[in-house]
């Protein structure tokens, strides 16, 4: 190697990372495709910190520029499609793609508002061929007993689906476990959210720990009341198992540092012990929903739990105290 060549290499190495919007432009991709393949981790980004949008580094902008078939390789593994494109990609009706949506055969990526302001939710394509290659006799065969109850009972897990994943590849991109915390009470509104967390101050440092690209970032006054009402867990079982999942993954966060409070230093949090990761609480353990067999809709949703559950759950005022279903010194029934 040249000593130019070595002078370059020093240079990508150390060179500062680039912002959102000029890795985007590098790489021909538009801000949502960009978006996209953060959230898919397709593109390595560094880590958020305290909600800044991520950022990409030069060697992987030149990862990425040396696959082959770039930029269409790329752009093909974030390619969605909506409901109308997502049926004719399967050969099915309009009627039947979205019942196989509503139970939770195929999960939803992504929404946007269409001009009626009504939500149109995208599947990636990749993920829509290969469903179909997976279970051919739920796209072409008749439906079976489980999916009709669950579609004339009025089931539709699109949205909360939608929210399990985002979630869930937002916590496997995060070990502080602060950040994971304010990532489970996202889906909380603030009544749920204060009946789990009565501390005030740990209260506003989640809402500063979440990922502005948490949901995404819709410009318009209509896509931000459309993401409002979406973020927000709407099933008894699905708050209850964001609930519990926010109390063992806040347990875990005390425990690590504590949340800042007027006249704090930052220095003495620096020296507090290192974040541990959790492990995932699938959301089948919280909820009693039948699932049609061959559907693998209870797969595609799992939260998060600390490393040692029995120890928390049997300390203090017990688990469902913690969670705000049971108030401190009231004895079970």
């Amino acid at each position: 190697m040249t000593v130019t060549e070595a002078g370059g290499a020093l240079a990508a190495g150390t060179a500062t990372p680039v912002s959102a919007v000029r890795a985007a432009r590098e790489l021909s991709l538009r801000r949502g495709e960009f978006d996209l393949a953060v959230h898919l981790g397709l593109i390595g980004a560094e880590p958020s910190v305290c909600g800044a949008r991520p950022r990409i580094r030069r060697e992987e902008i030149g990862r990425l520029r040396a696959l082959p078939g770039f930029p269409e390789s790329l752009r093909d593994q974030v390619r969605t499609a909506g409901t109308a494109e997502g049926a004719t990609l399967l050969g099915v009706s309009i009627p039947r793609f979205t019942g196989l949506a509503r139970v939770g055969c195929v999960s939803p990526v992504a929404f946007c508002l269409n001009r009626y302001r009504t939500v149109v939710w995208l599947y990636l394509v990749d993920e829509l061929l290969a469903f179909a290659a997976r279970e051919p006799h739920l796209v072409a065969g008749k439906s079976p007993v489980g999916m009709r109850t669950m579609l004339e009972t009025g089931t539709d897990r699109r949205a909360r689906n939608w929210r399990s994943r985002r979630v869930d590849r937002l916590l496997n991109r995060t070990d502080d476990p602060w950040a994971r915390a304010a990532l489970q009470a996202t889906a909380l509104d603030p009544v749920q959210l204060a009946e789990v967390v009565d501390d005030p101050y740990e209260r506003a440092h989640l809402a500063r720990m979440v990922p502005e690209s948490a949901f995404g970032r819709p410009g318009s006054v209509a896509g931000r009341e459309a993401m409002a009402r979406l973020v927000l867990a709407d099933d008894p079982d699905e708050i209850l198992w964001r609930r519990v999942n926010l109390t063992l993954e806040l347990g875990q966060a005390r425990e690590t540092r504590t949340a800042p409070r007027p006249g704090y230093d930052p220095a003495l949090l620096s020296l507090q012990a290192a974040p541990v990761p959790a492990r995932p609480l699938p959301e089948a353990m919280a909820r009693d929903v039948p699932v049609p067999v061959g559907l693998g809709v209870a797969s595609r949703c799992r939260g998060r739990v600390s490393r040692s559950p029995t120890t928390q759950l049997g300390a203090g005022r017990g688990l469902l105290g913690r969670i705000g279903l049971r108030r401190p010194g009231r004895g079970a029934r």
